[in-house]
Parts: structure tokens; sequence; C-alpha cells
């Protein structure tokens, strides 16, 4: 089963992530990606990190024999990214950091995550994928 991505920002990811929950795909892995938002003119991201990670991670994902399902969650330009009361770094579940951030979802939570200076490691992203 090929990979399924899903586009979230911040006004719409509780509704995504609903919506991703409810599917009751038996044995689907679930992921989300914090990542930071895109430049239109060049397509590619302001965070150089996430410029480096993505094709990784949607190689990696994309390989998986079952099937998968991505949340990707759009953090907003730089300045929104930067304030500290940004959504995402204020919500319990989620605490993110720094993008990209890339976390294992299962029951409502994360099991496990690769933070930004890690979320470009194909051994460790091999190990997310196996829920070492």
């Amino acid at each position: 089963m090929p990979l399924k991505m899903v586009d979230a920002n911040v006004s719409n990811f509780e509704e995504e992530l609903k919506r991703m929950e409810s599917e009751n795909t038996q044995n689907q892995l679930k992921f989300i990606l914090f990542l930071a938002d895109k430049d239109p003119s060049s397509s590619l991201s302001w965070c150089p990190d996430c410029n480096v990670a993505e094709p990784v991670i949607y190689q990696k994902l994309a390989a998986v024999s079952g099937e998968v399902a991505l949340l990707r969650a759009f953090v907003g330009d730089r300045a929104t990214w930067r304030n500290p009361s940004h959504p995402w770094r204020a919500d319990n579940r989620f605490k993110i950091r720094g993008v990209p951030t890339l976390v294992r979802w299962e029951n409502g939570a994360i099991v496990s995550r690769l933070e930004d200076h890690e979320a470009h490691v194909e051994k460790k992203i091999n190990a997310l994928i196996a829920g070492n």
C-alpha cells in the first residue's frame, strides 16, 4: 500500500489528526511530521534541516511494506515558529522544540520521536518505523 500523506497547518491540524486516528485500518503505521512552511516561489522550506530530512523520510516511509499514514504539520513561517507560545511548542502532547520532528503516533500519543538534529538519519528513521 502506498504512503498516504495529508497536509495540515495550525488551523486544521486537530481535524486532520482526528481523521487520521479514526481510520480503522488494522496495522497501519501513523506518523506526524512537523516541518517548516515552503516558499511558494522555490518550493523549498525556510528550514535547511527540513530540506535535508524530508526526502529521506518520504523514501523510508514509502518503502514500508504495510500501510503508512503521514500527517505533515506545517508550523508556519520562521517568525510564527519562533514565537515561544506557538501552539505545538506549548501543547503538552507534542512539545515540539525544533523542525523537522518526526513522531510515531499510536493510540492518541507519541510513542517515539526524532528531533530536528536526527530526523534525517536513515538508521534512526528505520528504528522509528520498526518501533525500536
